[in-house]
């Protein structure tokens, strides 16, 4: 069956769609078939319906369509990576065929179409556990390209069986689990000194200022005051406050970077440890840089230029943009111009394009909003004061790009000293922006291997308050209770204490021992 044949239905959390799942999971060869392999019973499975299943808002349950007829049923449960690649989203899926269209195809044709859907939603692989039995899902899954793991058991906590199972993983995104937050260190001008060997010695400390704060990259911009501003664009108001009133041309002017300088400060990278960027304004300002560098940046006010944008495209090399004072309109024709001409990956960066940029401007949560409306990952270039507080809170939010303009001294002179960072709150920013990426750890709660010794000893189970004799009736805070075990072995969950209660001990069981499955009778 051809995947373009299928259909989806969101599941709604309703008695009708529970009792219609309900039916499908009771039928005889598919509780053979499933790891859970009890039938379950009206009140606990809606119950277990509405508290469970709909756990993902961003991939809900759905009932798979055939000619607009459900015929089969897909559950998503988000879970800690099978592979502890704790960078990468993984989603578990469980799949259930209405008894009469089993054979079909069905199954095969739905995995396949779910996978860029599930892409879609933000995910970068799809997990499956199947009995090893089920040789009509295995197969279902291995048509649909997903690549086998090793096999494992499978512990059911409601039956106490330990169940052997084969794993599937379909990976929807390229495997970079140690591709860390890319740092730029933004030098802006602030490499300007007034005369050529000035200019480049300062550049030069600034390159190795960056390198010792650990940034991966440190990047320098590059103009022509011809190519930016009409020739009578007049005096900027933000820069009049700040003391400058010279006219946009004489600034660009003064601040334009030799050509020449380019393959030197490149070199001068490389040898650093340190990468070389450059951003560029204009199409002879990109011939100059391409052969230099391996990513390409876009300034925010450059964000309408297509003949910039179609000619970084066609290099192929990654990409980022900057978004400051962009519309929705403006940000989206971009995005669509830019893999229209060929380009291949792209970091939307939110920026606020005031310097400095406020507090209550930087509106960080657009990160989010970015990465959900375009697909594509995103960071922020920060024109904010503050060393940390906003690139901490963007990596919180997903960003996998950190830009921070910095200077030797905010006390120079020129446009971008005032708002940048010194030496010594880069290298601050720095470290805070790795421990935070080193604390995100996964996207689901888990329980750290740190975290084992002391749960083991602390962790509340049903425990022997006295030593039990064969044949005595267990009762809660008589001869059993709700406990930490120490060096003692752990006991039920709580939760089942109910069934414990009054049934009559069948082994003896020491002071302080933890209640095991078949303790009673």
């Amino acid at each position: 069956m051809e995947a373009d044949k299928i259909g989806f239905e969101i599941v709604k959390p309703t008695k009708e769609d529970a009792f219609q799942i309900l039916q499908w999971r009771n039928d005889a060869e598919t509780l053979r078939m499933s790891i859970h392999s009890q039938a379950k019973k009206w009140d606990s499975f809606y119950k277990e319906f509405i508290n469970d299943y709909f756990l993902s808002p961003a991939l809900p349950p759905l009932f798979i369509l055939l000619d607009g007829q459900r015929v089969a049923f897909f559950l998503f449960k988000p879970i800690s990576h099978p592979e502890h690649a704790h960078k990468r989203r993984c989603i578990e899926v469980s799949l259930n065929v209405a008894p009469e269209h089993r054979n079909k195809g069905i199954g095969t044709a739905a995995l396949i179409a779910t996978k860029k859907w599930v892409q879609h939603q933000g995910f970068d692989d799809i997990f499956a556990k199947i009995k090893i039995e089920n040789i009509a899902s295995q197969k279902a899954f291995i048509s649909a390209g997903y690549e086998l793991l090793e096999q494992a058991v499978f512990h059911a906590e409601d039956t106490q069986e330990n169940i052997p199972i084969c794993r599937y993983m379909a990976r929807l995104t390229p495997f970079m689990e140690n591709k860390s937050i890319f740092i730029i260190a933004e030098a802006g001008s602030n490499w300007r000194m007034g005369t050529l060997d000035r200019d480049l010695n300062m550049a030069k400390t600034l390159i190795d200022s960056a390198a010792e704060a650990g940034a991966d990259a440190v990047k320098f911009q590059i103009y022509r005051p011809e190519t930016i501003y009409v020739a009578n664009a007049g005096i900027s108001n933000y820069l009049a406050a700040t003391g400058i009133k010279k006219e946009m041309q004489e600034i660009f002017a003064d601040l334009a970077m030799p050509y020449e300088m380019i393959p030197q400060l490149a070199e001068y990278c490389q040898a650093s440890g340190i990468e070389f960027m450059a951003t560029a304004f204009s199409i002879k300002d990109f011939l100059s840089i391409d052969p230099y560098v391996r990513r390409h940046k876009i300034a925010s006010y450059e964000i309408g230029h297509i003949r910039l944008l179609e000619s970084i495209a066609q290099s192929a090399k990654p990409t980022f943009i900057s978004t400051g004072a962009a519309t929705e309109n403006e940000i989206a024709w971009a995005v669509e111009a830019f893999f229209a001409y060929g380009g291949k990956e792209l970091t939307l960066l939110q920026c606020t394009a005031k310097y400095p940029a406020e507090a209550d401007s930087m509106n960080l949560r657009s990160i989010l909003w970015l990465k959900e409306r375009f697909k594509c990952s995103v960071g922020l270039s920060d024109h904010s004061r503050d060393a940390m507080v906003a690139p901490i809170e963007a990596v919180a939010l997903g960003a996998k790009a950190i830009e921070k303009h910095f200077t030797l001294d905010r006390r120079l002179p020129g446009p971008d000293h005032a708002f940048a960072l010194n030496p010594q709150e880069l290298k601050e920013m720095v470290r805070a922006v790795r421990l935070a990426e080193q604390m995100q750890g996964s996207w689901v709660k888990t329980i750290h291997p740190s975290e084992q010794e002391l749960r083991d000893f602390a962790r509340r189970g049903v425990q022997a308050l006295c030593p039990i004799s064969v044949g005595q009736v267990l009762q809660e805070g008589v001869n059993v209770d709700i406990l930490r075990p120490g060096k003692q072995t752990l006991g039920i969950h709580p939760k089942y204490l109910q069934q414990i209660e009054g049934k009559k001990a069948a082994r003896f069981i020491p002071l302080g021992d933890g209640i095991q499955w078949g303790d009673w009778e």
